[in-house]
């Protein structure tokens, strides 16, 4: 669907579908972030921001601002680098965060790391998995978390598998990870409970 207008029917019934999870979140008192893969097809429609600003309206119940944030693919935020930035700074005035996924297997250049006003880097999962064992690896994801604090950007690490990756990410300055080290995927309606006796 990723070439077909149906991803963006998909998208924004994603959204929406978040919107709606995060506000049945809130009346049970869990005060959240959640975040959502948007396609480049969907991001570079011209009414995105308008639509989107419909999709948050028609839940007055959801606090949204600090509580949603976009999440783009590296060479989707830098194939329009005349207007992505801007749409990045109209959704914030929405009080939406912008993240960067799979930083690190795409275009990545400081150019784009200075330019681009997101709030979050996520470091792609393959740089994790194999940092334990290759000082390469190591190397690239102390990088991005040193870059991610010079340029005051939030640092998530992808696909931490095991408490090892935790201890050594939480070494490296990096205290944000997401992974089946720290759960498996589970139904919404399981999540309360989960997070109270995690």
């Amino acid at each position: 669907v990723e070439r077909h207008d149906l991803i963006v029917a998909l998208g924004e019934w994603v959204i929406d579908a978040s919107l709606q999870q995060l506000g049945r979140w809130q009346a049970q008192g869990l005060d959240l972030q959640v975040s959502v893969n948007i396609a480049a097809r969907h991001l570079q429609r011209e009414d995105f921001v308008e639509r989107l600003r419909a999709l948050i309206d028609a839940r007055p119940n959801v606090t949204v601002a600090g509580r949603l944030e976009l999440e783009v693919v590296e060479s989707t935020a830098i194939e329009d680098m005349s207007r992505i930035p801007h749409l990045i700074e109209e959704c914030r005035a929405l009080g939406i965060g912008f993240a960067i996924d799979d930083f690190g297997i795409g275009y990545s250049s400081l150019t784009y790391f200075k330019t681009l006003p997101v709030d979050t880097l996520k470091i792609d999962q393959s740089f994790i998995r194999d940092m334990l064992k290759d000082p390469d690896d190591l190397a690239i994801v102390e990088g991005v978390i040193g870059l991610s604090k010079v340029f005051r950007r939030r640092v998530i690490a992808e696909g931490v598998e095991t408490v090892e990756h935790g201890i050594a990410l939480l070494g490296l300055g990096s205290d944000l990870a997401q992974g089946w080290g720290i759960a498996r995927p589970m139904p919404a309606d399981d999540f309360a409970t989960w997070v109270r006796g995690w």
